[in-house]
């Protein structure tokens, strides 16, 4: 199995809406940062949940950055993973999504949607289809979701483009097609707000 993370990862994606980045080796390249706030990302294969180990921080200046990368040196030490990088990304607002897909042995490909983020435990409002999807699919499992509020939005929040989020979840079920080695794909958060959808943060697992 590989596990694919990153611009390894978008290269897969290529066509889906997906937040700018770009990685860094060294403390040095965080000059390259010419525009706050971004989100700084630690990036290792063996970091799945980076929250859960301190490995996501919004940064709103050059000294906050610095102080980011060595919190997340001290994380992948104290963790006993491998820092492979800092992803350095644009920081995108909105209510916050999950898409995954997974082959399964009996039904092949089938794609889940659901609330994300820090809800994926919290709400556990999942929905799946096998892939492809269609444009009516893609609406019906928007529809299913318990907690509308995400789409609607909820004490004067604008509702979600719903549109951007169902082709999102179109074309992510088509990516099997292509690449059948997939066996598991996590887009984790998709975060949509009045204006489009973006994936912020992807992990696929290739055999």
């Amino acid at each position: 199995m590989k596990v694919l993370l990153g611009k390894d990862a978008e290269k897969i994606l290529k066509g889906l809406p997906v937040a700018k980045s770009f990685m860094v080796k060294g403390e040095k390249e965080l000059k390259k940062i010419k525009k706050y706030p971004v989100v700084m990302k630690l990036v290792s294969p063996q970091a799945v949940h980076k929250t859960e180990i301190g490995g996501v921080k919004i940064v709103n200046s050059i000294q906050e950055a610095h102080m980011a990368f060595h919190d997340f040196q001290i994380a992948s030490k104290k963790n006993k993973i491998k820092l492979a990088g800092v992803l350095i990304q644009e920081k995108v607002n909105g209510r916050e999504f999950i898409i995954g897909i997974k082959k399964d042995p009996t039904f092949g490909h089938v794609i889940a949607f659901g609330a994300g983020g820090i809800f994926v435990e919290s709400l556990k409002d999942i929905t799946f289809r096998s892939c492809p999807i269609s444009d009516k699919d893609a609406e019906s499992m928007i529809s299913d979701l318990k907690n509308q509020w995400l789409v609607t939005g909820t004490r004067g929040q604008k509702p979600i483009n719903v549109k951007s989020l169902r082709q999102v979840l179109v074309k992510m079920s088509n990516v099997p097609k292509k690449y059948k080695s997939i066996e598991e794909l996590d887009a984790n958060p998709v975060i949509s707000n009045e204006k489009e959808s973006k994936l912020v943060d992807v992990r696929i697992v290739t055999k």
